[in-house]
């Protein structure tokens, strides 16, 4: 018995109401910071690990990002305060 499409239209709302009301009680950059030095700490040789590697390549990217929003935000926000002024 094969399910309807009403069903399987559910599932997936379902789905996606579950998915879009995760919540985030820390953010990645602090989850990542904790995982890295969690790894460190147990390590002989942390240069030869790739598991540490790919994490500490994960946080600079969401350092980096988090970096040129603030940047983004900055320079939006002076920009607009200076149009106006300038007429």
């Amino acid at each position: 018995m094969q399910p309807t499409v009403n069903a399987i239209n559910a599932v997936y709302r379902e789905a996606r109401i579950r998915m879009a009301k995760k919540t985030v009680s820390e953010s990645d950059e602090t989850r990542l910071k904790k995982k890295v030095a969690a790894k460190l700490a147990d390590h002989k040789n942390p240069k030869e690990d790739e598991a540490l590697r790919s994490l500490r390549k994960r946080l600079r990217r969401t350092q980096r990002k988090r970096r040129t929003l603030a940047l983004r935000k900055k320079n939006s926000a002076s920009k607009k305060t200076v149009a106006p002024a300038a007429k």
